[in-house]
């Protein structure tokens, strides 16, 4: 064997013991009477000692070996004089009596360290060498164990896991295609799957009430900080079952996560909010409710006093920064420059300071007294010492501006702490947006997702005021997963197209297989995917 042990496994139960170990060099240390060499493997450092009473081939051994060398160490579990309680095997040291070098290895471009000097580009051309990392080793390890404890859960609450093809035919799904050439049919392509959305529904035609699969997507898209073109998702699918039932089984699967990876537990239901609050509240449908500064509304207030920024804004939109009131001019500058930026969108920033003497200050105090200026602390419930940041212009824009600032103030202020977790539920999304360049309505999840019972009457007179039967699982400002109920009338389906733009012709083109399967009685089914990468990012 070329180990009896791995290098995170020897204990003070070990003394005594003549054990071999194998792994690579992390560190020699040659200090002239000793040398100390740590050895790593996937498991962990153990710490070898070499003496000055040690066989000299020992030394000599020791002498030749450097960073990232593959060696063979075998020689007894001792007590260290000099405990290490950062390391697990920090109690015990292996004084060697024989090593064998297994391979050499040139110097790494960068220090193979928790902590190390090589930039992205230079650790992604080395990924293999990046790997034996621990920060990144970790990640793997946790991907795993993930996946274990998914298997395990949904497997006790009956699901299949059921692979679905990769090389498709292409359905619209909102972002381009990967395209595969097929070598058997010249001119004609497979398409990659962006997800496995119709599959599953036919999976709920064909009777198998359950479904689950591990899977890896593909979206020809622009890269964004959580999503890189293939990525992997955790896609379910039930029949027989009504919104309530998808949101607590996977609100099951979400807290058996949380419990069995980190530790953490959740006795009570998630929160609830509707898309409609989420906007108004946080200016997003995916909110982080780990602290607050949630939205006020003045619009009607600050209006008809002369002031024309508010006077012309259809939205005027107010957070209140806790303790905040001594910021210095340079601060509230940068904060006007942050919300200027395109990517956020605004036109400036008026701040009110409510000090902690009583006195108020603002940048719009030639326009509104004093009291009126204590008047918007009281309605957004600001205390001394507070500061008030207010954006105005036109609504989705101003709500999109004050969103990021609110979370630029949370991260400021220390309040988005990353050892907090905040899940939430964010339901009735709009089933359509419209888009003014094509004059036409989209799906804004998938044409598939079913309308709430109670506005399918709008379809037809009013399709922008229909709700659709869908849910997002937001953590910490995250999606983490969304889903929804699906249509499995052909009738309603056909009005979705309809609705969509889609001509019958173009409708049968691109989904007659799956309104074929629905002529076979389909049963009321519905889903949610998870964003497995996005589960390990929370997680790690």
């Amino acid at each position: 064997m070329y180990r009896t042990h791995t290098c995170g496994e020897l204990r003070l139960q070990h003394l005594g013991q003549t054990v071999t170990l194998a792994g690579w060099v992390q560190k020699v240390r040659n200090l002239g009477a000793m040398t100390f060499v740590d050895l790593r493997d996937r498991y962990g450092i153990t710490q070898l000692v070499v003496e000055e009473h040690s066989p000299e081939q020992i030394r000599n051994a020791v002498a030749h070996i450097g960073r990232e060398y593959v060696i063979q160490a075998t020689g007894t579990v001792i007590e260290r004089a000099s405990k290490n309680p950062k390391m697990e095997t920090g109690d015990i040291e292996v004084a060697l009596s024989e090593l064998r070098i297994l391979n050499t290895s040139e110097v790494p471009p960068f220090t193979i360290e928790d902590k190390s000097d090589g930039g992205d580009d230079l650790r992604m051309k080395y990924r293999y060498l990046d790997l034996r990392r621990n920060p990144v080793k970790n990640a793997l390890i946790l991907r795993h164990t993930m996946a274990q404890r998914v298997r395990e859960y949904m497997d006790r609450e009956g699901f299949l896991e059921i692979e679905t093809p990769y090389l498709i035919k292409s359905t619209p799904e909102g972002a381009r295609d990967f395209v595969v050439p097929s070598r058997m049919n010249p001119g004609e392509f497979y398409a990659l799957p962006q997800s496995p959305q119709t599959f599953k529904q036919l999976l709920m035609v064909s009777g198998f009430d359950k479904y689950f699969q591990i899977v890896r997507c593909f979206r020809d898209e622009d890269l964004r900080a959580d999503r890189q073109p293939e990525f992997t998702q955790i896609d379910c699918e039930m029949s027989f079952v009504e919104r309530e039932d998808i949101l607590r089984t996977f609100e099951g699967l979400a807290k058996h996560l949380f419990r069995t990876i980190l530790g953490v537990e959740f006795p009570e239901a998630f929160p609830r909010i509707t898309w409609h609050e989420a906007m108004a509240r946080y200016g997003s449908d995916k909110p982080d409710t780990r602290f607050g500064m949630e939205f006020q509304d003045l619009t009607q207030t600050v209006k008809g006093s002369g002031f024309v920024v508010f006077d012309s804004a259809e939205y005027v939109g107010a957070i209140v920064a806790p303790g905040c009131a001594g910021y210095t001019r340079k601060q509230l500058d940068e904060l006007t420059e942050f919300v200027k930026r395109p990517q956020v969108g605004a036109k400036g920033l008026v701040y009110v300071r409510f000090e902690a003497d009583g006195n108020v200050k603002s940048s719009v105090d030639k326009f509104f007294s004093p009291d009126q200026l204590k008047a918007w602390g009281s309605q957004c419930g600001a205390n001394p010492g507070d500061l008030m940041l207010i954006i105005a212009g036109e609504r989705k824009r101003s709500l999109t501006a004050l969103c990021e600032l609110r979370l630029e103030m949370g991260s400021r202020l220390g309040l988005r702490d990353k050892t907090k977790f905040a899940p939430m539920w964010v339901v009735d999304f709009p089933l359509l947006e419209w888009d003014d360049e094509t004059q036409r309505f989209y799906a804004m999840h998938h044409p598939f997702t079913s309308p709430k019972p109670e506005d399918v009457a709008l379809m037809d007179s009013d399709p922008g005021r229909v709700r659709a039967d869908a849910y997002d699982f937001v953590v910490n400002g995250v999606e983490v997963g969304g889903g929804s109920i699906r249509i499995h009338d052909s009738q309603l389906q056909h009005k979705m197209f309809e609705v969509l733009g889609f001509t019958p012709e173009n409708a049968e083109k691109q989904f007659g297989f799956l309104m074929n399967a629905f002529k076979y009685g389909a049963p009321p089914h519905g889903g949610i995917a998870f964003g497995f990468d996005r589960w390990c990012s929370l997680f790690g």
